[in-house]
């Protein structure tokens, strides 16, 4: 599940304009690494939301941007399994 939350991370990147190739699970989502901006972040966010069912609310987009992608992905996967369980 975590390739497919990270496949669509990067394709969501692609599609916001950024370049992902030097992204891997080390690189931060902020500043630091893939350089998105606090609008970017929402929008990924929004992204991820609306194609896996979970929240984020606003005190987690600000951290954000300190998660490195793996970190993100993992977070998203957590949210997904509890999610689907009660199905």
């Amino acid at each position: 599940m975590t390739d497919e939350i990270r496949q669509f991370v990067l394709d969501s990147l692609v599609e916001m304009n950024y370049s992902i190739d030097d992204i891997d699970d080390d690189t931060a989502l902020g500043p630091a690494g893939a350089d998105l901006e606090s609008l970017a972040l929402a929008e990924l966010a929004v992204r991820v939301e609306d194609k896996y069912g979970v929240k984020f609310n606003d005190d987690e987009a600000e951290q954000l941007a300190a998660m490195t992608v793996g970190e993100f992905c993992a977070a998203v996967a957590a949210r997904i399994e509890p999610a689907s369980a009660g199905l």
